[in-house]
């Protein structure tokens, strides 16, 4: 009599595992090819050229200064050199917070900016997958999460082109 309850039970596990509607994205490609990403990624990048520039021109003056500072000091006594030193080291100090402040707001926003769309991601895959009936949706990285799927179970593109769709109507 076990043997039949087991035998019963097997059979409806494995019944109710086959009605399981299972799918699969690629990670990487779901973020790295979403619109939106590439978009903020662009106007980051303009940013950071921009940063880069500004810095650029920053050290170039002040190594000017520098240059400068060295020829007058040829006719400046001891006290009037340290004085020069001191107010260059100043000025060193100065643009080297502002520089590492300004690396710091961009990576800040990065991050920030990078957390949202990796949300709105998840919540869009969550959606499509319960509008979809699906039971589940994993996902596969570099780290091999999904090691195998069928590509009829592989879900990337189609859910990459209805995010696309939903972000350029937004």
């Amino acid at each position: 009599m076990k043997k039949i309850a087991i035998v019963f039970l097997t059979i409806i596990t494995l019944t109710a595992c086959q009605q399981q509607k299972i799918g699969f994205v690629d990670n990487g490609i779901l973020i790295n090819e979403y619109q939106e990403r590439v978009d903020i990624e662009a106007k980051l990048q303009t940013k950071i050229d921009a940063f880069k520039m500004r810095t650029d021109s920053l050290r170039s003056a002040f190594e000017l200064e520098i240059k400068e500072a060295e020829l007058k000091a040829r006719k400046m006594s001891q006290s009037d050199i340290q004085k020069l030193s001191q107010e260059l080291q100043q000025k060193e100090q100065v643009l080297s917070q502002r520089v590492q402040f300004e690396q710091q707001q961009i990576a800040q926003e990065s991050q920030t900016l990078n957390d949202s769309i990796i949300n709105k991601v998840k919540d869009f895959v969550q959606t499509f997958g319960k509008s979809n009936s699906y039971n589940f949706i994993l996902g596969s990285n570099e780290a091999g999460s999904v090691l195998y799927g069928e590509d009829a179970s592989d879900l990337t593109q189609e859910i990459l082109k209805a995010l696309n769709e939903s972000y350029t109507k937004d």
